[in-house]
C-alpha cells in the first residue's frame, strides 16, 4: 500500500534536489534532499535512479512505501517537450503513480512567488530562462539551452564575456577595463595571461569561473563602462524574455507579475535591478516584479495542489509550512 491521497512534489535542479510528501490538505508529511539532477551528463535512467533514493527517504519519513495519488515533478533539463516525454516515460515506470506531470524547474520558481498561476519569472543563475503561466493551463517559454537557442546572459554567460573583454584589454584589441586587473586578482594572478594560462591548464578549475561574476558586479558598480555595459545587456536580456512572455500569454495590457530569480538576480545588484525596472516601464508598463525568496520545492507542491484541485486552503496550509 502507498500513501493513500498523497501527491509527491519534486524540485530537481542541477546542484540540489528537494522533494516533499503532501497530504490532500497541503500537510508536509514527509521531505528530503539529495543532489543534482543531471539527465545530460548520465542518461535518463541514471539520473532518476539518484531521483528515486531521495523520493525514498522522503516516502519513508512519511510513513509508507512510494505510491501517490499525483507526482508534480519540476525537473532541470526538461527544456524540451521531448524530453519532458521521455522523463515523464521513466517516472511512470518507477511505479511511484499512474498519474504524473512534468515542468521545466523553472516553473517551480515562478510557482513559488504567486499566489495563483498568473505571471512570468526570469530565473538567472548559472544560466538564463523564463517561463509563464496563467490559471486556464496555457504557458509560455523558451527552449533555454544556450546560444543555440538564443540565450545570452546568466553567471557563466556573464563570467565568459568578462573573461572575453579582459583578455582584449590586456594585448591591446580591446577597450580598457579594470576588468583585466580584477580577474586575475580574484585568483592571486597579476595579469590575464597568467589567468588564461591557468584556466587552460587546469590550475584554476573550469568550476570556479561562475566566482567571477560577483567580481564583474564589483567593478561595474565602481563605474567601469565596460563592465557597466555588460550589466545593462544582462538587463536587457531579462526584460526581452519578461516581455515576449508576457505578450505570449496576452498580460501586457493588465498588471501581471514578472517573478525574478537564481543567485545573479536574488543578490538584488542595484545597477541591475534599477535598469530592469527602467526597461520594463518602458516594454511593459504594467508589469509588477517581484524577487522569489521562497523555496523551489514550495512552487512544485503547488503545481501538484493545482493539479488535484486541492483547493485555497491546502496551499495556504503548505505555504505557511515553508514560511511563504
Amino acid at each position: 500500500m502507498g500513501l493513500t491521497g498523497a501527491v509527491l512534489a519534486i524540485d530537481a535542479g542541477n546542484s540540489k534536489t528537494d522533494v516533499a510528501v503532501l497530504g490532500a490538505d497541503g500537510t508536509v508529511l514527509g521531505a528530503a534532499r539529495g543532489g543534482g539532477f543531471q539527465p545530460p551528463l548520465v542518461g535518463v535512467e541514471a539520473a532518476v535512479d539518484v531521483l528515486a533514493e531521495i523520493v525514498g527517504r522522503a516516502s519513508a519519513e512519511a510513513g509508507g512505501p512510494a505510491g501517490f495519488a499525483h507526482v508534480s515533478a519540476c525537473l532541470a533539463n526538461a527544456d524540451l517537450p521531448v524530453e519532458e516525454t521521455a522523463l515523464r516515460a521513466e517516472l511512470l515506470g518507477r511505479g511511484w503513480s499512474r498519474s504524473v506531470r512534468v515542468h521545466n524547474d523553472t516553473f517551480a520558481i515562478l510557482r513559488a512567488g504567486l499566489d495563483e498561476p498568473r505571471g512570468v519569472a526570469v530565473v538567472c543563475g548559472a544560466g538564463i530562462n523564463c517561463v509563464g503561466m496563467t490559471p486556464d493551463g496555457r504557458t509560455a517559454r523558451f527552449p533555454a539551452i544556450g546560444k543555440i537557442s538564443g540565450d545570452w546572459g546568466g553567471g557563466s554567460g556573464l563570467a565568459e564575456e568578462a573573461l572575453w573583454f579582459a583578455a582584449r584589454a590586456e594585448d591591446g584589441r580591446g577597450e580598457p577595463t579594470e576588468l583585466a586587473r580584477a580577474l586575475p586578482a580574484h585568483f592571486g594572478l597579476e595579469t590575464m595571461y597568467a589567468l588564461i594560462e591557468a584556466l587552460h591548464l587546469g590550475r584554476v578549475p573550469f568550476a570556479r569561473r561562475h566566482e567571477l561574476t560577483p567580481v564583474l558586479f564589483r567593478v561595474s558598480a565602481a563605474g567601469d563602462p565596460v563592465a557597466l555595459s555588460l550589466v545593462h545587456r544582462l538587463a536587457e536580456e531579462v526584460v526581452a524574455l519578461s516581455a515576449v512572455a508576457l505578450g505570449r500569454l496576452g498580460l501586457l495590457d493588465e498588471e501581471a507579475p514578472v517573478m525574478l530569480g537564481g543567485s545573479v538576480l536574488a543578490a538584488r545588484h542595484p545597477q541591475l535591478e534599477r535598469r530592469i525596472l527602467e526597461l520594463l516601464a518602458e516594454r511593459a508598463p504594467k508589469a509588477v516584479v517581484d524577487f522569489v525568496t521562497a523555496p523551489p520545492v514550495l512552487g512544485a507542491g503547488l503545481l501538484a495542489l493545482d493539479e488535484t484541485a486541492a483547493g485555497p486552503e491546502a496551499a495556504a496550509r503548505l505555504r505557511g509550512h515553508y514560511g511563504a
